[in-house]
């Protein structure tokens, strides 16, 4: 599931690239940001160093060959299949804020930061890549997006305080976490704004 959730990402993080017609290094490096970005933010914040997508070089390829793939993909048909890329987001939302819930919980720490460490995986990387696109980071401003992360953490702290199974935890948070955000975006749900 990292790897899918890597490879989601960086299909998301590419056509952020295309979308800002950037030259194809540039649509491979944001398709990394993105795809490998929030995990080692993770890692290096819970002190697990080197970060594991940096020692597996697969993290790395995948996220390079879905840019380049991405890359050669007409922009129509991007443009023309939006449902299918906030389809592709909203799970690897949810498995990545699953993923940095139970990794931040193996290393012992406190349930804050296994909360904080979900959000961190599943939205780091786009901080990341929205910074290097210089445009305010879309988690701090449009949707109800590290929001639905936030609460799948808590969700997760939960159920693992009633010792549910790691399996049928890492699904009913990865769920949970899509769900919200498919909601969320078509109820056009998002926290209040100071007008």
């Amino acid at each position: 599931m990292d790897f899918f959730g890597t490879a989601v990402f960086a299909l998301t993080g590419s056509i952020k690239g295309i979308a800002h017609r950037l030259d194809l290094l540039g649509v491979v490096v944001l398709g990394c940001t993105v795809g490998i970005g929030g995990g080692v933010l993770r890692d290096s914040a819970l002190g697990l160093t080197p970060a594991s997508a940096l020692e597996d070089p697969r993290y790395l390829l995948f996220c390079i060959l879905v840019s380049l793939l991405v890359f050669l993909f007409p922009r129509k048909w991007l443009a023309g299949n939006r449902n299918i890329i906030l389809y592709a987001d909203a799970v690897g939302l949810g498995v990545f804020t699953a993923i940095g819930n139970a990794k931040a919980m193996q290393s012992g720490v406190p349930n804050i930061t296994v909360v904080l460490s979900g959000v961190i995986t599943a939205t780091g990387g786009g901080v990341i890549r929205d910074l290097l696109v210089r445009t305010i980071p879309s988690v701090l401003k449009y949707d109800f997006y590290a929001t639905a992360s936030l609460l799948g953490g808590l969700l997760y702290c939960l159920l693992y305080s009633f010792d549910v199974p790691r399996v049928p935890l890492f699904w009913s948070v990865a769920v949970c976490v899509f769900l919200l955000r498919i909601i969320a975006f078509y109820r056009h749900l998002k926290l209040p704004q100071k007008r």
